[in-house]
């Protein structure tokens, strides 16, 4: 196998990812974030101060070595598309080193995407172009860092058709969420259900199950055969865990690759924050003092697109009107006026006023909190001004009542159209 290990980083990179384009597919809608996605894909969300979902998927790619890269969008993609637009074409250095954006576009029928599958045969003709000798299929909505020469240097040594990277995941956690694989002593799959109720454990780990995270590594040849295979398909939802992986897995070369840090071996750190609580929680864990997902790792950078921005900005030093953040993530742009954030994660641009008090909560970009507010356990979406007095998180059903949602777990969703400002807010 001719693969090169850098010396200084431990990674594969060489012949294996020079010879991949990269799929990120990117247009799902994200249903269980409700309004956060009323107009934004799932991808586009905010997360961890600065930056964006896709930018874990997409910063995995660059700092692996994939430097040919293609983003399936679909759903309202506008916010999405500005930003990849705006943030990503220092890497469009050259013909073997691109990030392109493939819009669905109705390139080979009357239909738009109609599944994970189709997504890529839509753009099987966008592929051949640049003649890769393996594609690497990545949902873009979740949140984790992995090294994908690793994952190519296993597929090739397996000499697979197809990998799956799967990672082990409770049971009651799994059901109904995730594709769920069997497999035998050297990893290959012999079993595969898409996101079934009564999930098959690990032998021996009755309250585990190995699941699939959307991100797959094919043989260019062999997933031409079977995209195009699918699509003659009737009836086919044209989905790879639904369709694709459980018809080749009896006949072809299918493995699945573990994702473990590659220090401990132990489970590595992923979260497809989903839903609102998993959203907030991911989001909340940044801010311990040792959190799994180390933001601040030189060694394996998220990039972005962040606006020229000046420093945060933390005024006045009363008793009884300080500027303060404690055990929180401030982003640049912020101002902190007189006002007292804890536990909590400030987005770019946010004007926190006097004598407003800000806990356990998330404030995306460009917010203005007025004067005497109090905000716990929030969600707090772009572009909100929040008035004077505000209480939010206080009282549930008072939230509830004034239109906010409330999340099971006691979190209070705000964004401008239940504000009543910028319905169509959609940076």
């Amino acid at each position: 196998m001719s693969t090169q290990i850098l010396a200084d980083q431990g990674r594969y990179v060489s012949r294996l990812t020079r010879d991949t384009v990269a799929l990120i597919l990117a247009g799902g809608r994200g249903s269980r974030l409700y309004e956060l996605t009323d107009w934004r894909a799932k991808p586009g969300v905010y997360f961890g101060g600065k930056l964006r979902i896709i930018d874990f998927p997409l910063s995995n790619c660059i700092n692996s070595g994939v430097r040919r890269i293609g983003v399936a969008t679909q759903y309202k993609a506008h916010s999405l598309i500005r930003h990849l637009v705006h943030g990503w074409t220092q890497f469009q250095a050259a013909d073997r080193e691109f990030i392109e954006i493939l819009p669905a576009s109705q390139r080979v029928g009357d239909d738009w995407y109609l599944g994970t599958a189709d997504a890529v045969f839509q753009n099987l003709d966008i592929i051949r172009t640049h003649n890769p000798k393996f594609v690497l299929i990545l949902s873009g909505d979740h949140v984790y860092k992995m090294d994908y020469g690793v994952f190519l240097a296993f597929h090739a040594e397996k000499n697979a058709d197809m990998t799956v990277s799967c990672m082990e995941v409770p049971l009651k956690e799994a059901a109904g969420q995730f594709g769920v694989m069997t497999v035998d002593d050297t990893g290959r799959v012999i079993g595969f259900n898409e996101k079934p109720e009564n999930p098959a454990p690990i032998p021996g780990r009755e309250d585990m199950c190995l699941a699939s995270m959307g991100n797959y590594i094919f043989n260019t040849e062999f997933l031409y055969e079977q995209v195009i295979k699918d699509a003659d398909t009737p009836g086919s939802q044209h989905d790879f865990g639904k369709n694709i992986i459980p018809a080749v897995i009896e006949k072809y070369q299918v493995y699945a690759f573990p994702f473990r840090n590659p220090e401990t071996q132990k489970q590595a750190y992923w979260r497809d924050v989903g839903t609102l609580d998993a959203y907030w929680e991911a989001n909340m864990e940044l801010i311990s003092v040792l959190p799994q997902l180390d933001l601040y790792d030189k060694q394996w950078p998220i990039f972005t697109h962040q606006t020229q921005s000046p420093p945060a900005k933390f005024v006045f030093d009363y008793p009884d009107k300080r500027g303060e953040a404690i055990e929180s993530m401030v982003s640049a742009g912020c101002i902190i006026s007189g006002a007292s954030v804890r536990k909590s994660v400030l987005f770019s641009n946010c004007k926190i006023h006097s004598h407003t008090v800000i806990t356990d909560s998330l404030i995306l970009p460009e917010c203005e909190i007025m004067e005497n507010c109090t905000i716990r356990g929030a969600i707090i979406d772009r572009g909100c001004v929040i008035e004077a007095g505000t209480q939010i998180g206080v009282d549930l059903d008072a939230d509830r009542a004034r239109g906010f949602r409330v999340t099971e777990a006691g979190h209070t969703l705000v964004t401008p159209g239940m504000l009543k400002q910028k319905l169509h807010h959609t940076r």
